[in-house]
């Protein structure tokens, strides 16, 4: 299939998980893909396994400079932009009494000032009709111990998606967030939490799941080619569940 044949597609932290697996899909329906990572060694390790026209950029989305240069730079290469997928994201669990400025300010600047700063440089170079995706998350729709930080960033972004819905509706643009529960990402190795209390709460999180498994990182990229194709063309504003049934019983 085709279904984003000369299509541009940008993509924050591309090089591994979710991120990782929506560039392939999005490759392997013909678009053009720019996508991002902090790492250079592991932008250019994930180059060397995909096929395809693509970009990559190395780029922090905590660092409003950095989402400015990864905008900048998709559109020096390949005009205006047709799909932005806002992803890159970060979690840390602790208790409400033992959060600190650091676990704060991190979370706050990479899963929401980020997101809100590189879609003020993508507006201006989004084609009319084009759509945007967030990558939410379940956690701000349930009250899961130690998550107040993370939690109340994905909220955030939640209603961040509903005003741009709106904001950006005059242009036919649309806006929707994708919603993952437990997925088997490599964001479980990232909490700075020893391994046995991540083992024990990835545990805990698959036995609420009704289908008792986590969900795959392309069972997560299928949404979002869904969302952004023309298959979706009347789906706006909404933020998609994607999570074995987890929130909703």
């Amino acid at each position: 299939m085709n279904r984003f044949k000369d299509k541009v597609v940008v993509i924050s932290g591309g090089n591994s998980g979710i991120g990782l697996e929506t560039v392939k899909g999005f490759l392997q329906e013909g678009a053009k893909v720019v996508f991002s990572g902090r790492r250079q060694e592991a932008l250019d390790e994930v180059s060397e396994t995909l096929s395809g026209d693509f970009k990559t950029v190395l780029a922090d989305q905590a660092k409003p400079g950095d989402n400015k240069k990864l905008i900048d730079e998709a559109v020096g290469a390949y005009g205006k932009i047709d799909v932005l997928f806002a992803n890159a994201g970060v979690a840390f669990f602790a208790p409400a009494d033992q959060i600190d400025e650091d676990h704060f300010d991190m979370q706050f600047n990479i899963n929401i000032k980020g997101p809100m700063f590189l879609v003020k440089h993508a507006i201006p170079n989004l084609k009319d009709g084009g759509t945007i995706i967030f990558n939410t998350s379940i956690v701000h729709q349930k009250g899961f111990d130690g998550g107040s930080v993370y939690s109340a960033t994905k909220g955030a972004l939640r209603a961040y998606n509903r005003v741009l819905t709106t904001e950006l509706a005059p242009r036919q643009i649309r806006v929707n967030s994708i919603a993952p529960g437990p997925i088997g990402t490599p964001i479980y190795d990232k909490m700075d939490m020893p391994k046995e209390a991540v083992d024990a709460m990835g545990e805990a999180f698959a036995a609420n799941v009704p289908l008792k498994r986590f969900g795959e990182s392309k069972e997560i990229a299928d949404a979002v080619l869904f969302l952004a194709s023309s298959e979706a063309s009347y789906i706006n504003g909404i933020e998609l569940s994607i999570d074995g049934g987890m929130s909703q019983v």
